[in-house]
């Protein structure tokens, strides 16, 4: 770890985080800290609309747009996708060229292979996120090319707006299991916090 200038840096990639249904950038605000704090450069961005009426695949293009207008076109960075945003991320990384670019992907309580809370809702977005929605399967038929990045998966048993739960866990990459009471807390808990930073610590 560089210190510069009073400043810490970790010497890895830089970080993007994709938020999830109806957050914007702010729900990382611990998250964010916290990694910074660390020596990580991180950045957020808020997609739009985060109502769910979006498909996944136009949120991804924003994702695409604000990483080249915040790191260009050719700065190695690491992901991490919160819930819905972990998904976002995939369609990124799967359909729309990240896999290039990003060397490290950590999902974090994403629904990839569904949540039934979502067969309550009508929103375009929203329906993709069914169990067997044909983007899922899309997306899973060849999941097997996030094994060219480092992928990790983090969920918890305790998720209420994950159904199930181990929806989050595609047995792919590595996969941990964190004792944490509920959805957003996976982004603000300590054991969160400590389980992110570690997938994305480039010397590990």
């Amino acid at each position: 770890m560089i210190v510069e200038n009073n400043v810490l840096d970790t010497g890895c990639n830089p970080v993007v985080l994709v938020h999830g249904i109806w957050n914007t950038a702010g729900i990382f605000s611990v998250l964010q800290r916290y990694l910074e704090s660390a020596g990580w450069r991180v950045y957020a961005l808020s997609m739009i609309p985060n109502n769910g009426d979006a498909p996944i695949s136009v949120l991804a293009e924003q994702v695409a747009a604000f990483v080249e207008d915040r790191l260009g076109r050719s700065q190695p960075f690491d992901l991490v996708g919160f819930s819905m945003g972990g998904l976002v991320s995939r369609y990124y990384l799967q359909r729309l060229g990240g896999l290039a670019r990003v060397q490290r992907f950590v999902s974090v309580s994403t629904p990839h292979q569904g949540t039934a809370l979502a067969l309550f809702s009508q929103r375009l977005g929203v329906s993709q996120m069914r169990p067997g929605s044909p983007l899922l399967k899309s997306l899973n038929q060849d999941i097997h090319t996030l094994e060219s990045i480092r992928f990790f998966s983090l969920w918890t048993p305790f998720d209420l707006l994950i159904l199930p739960p181990w929806s989050s866990d595609m047995g792919l990459g590595q996969v941990e299991m964190l004792p944490i009471g509920a959805h957003n807390r996976m982004i603000r808990d300590e054991v969160g916090l400590r389980a992110i930073a570690k997938a994305l610590d480039c010397k590990t």
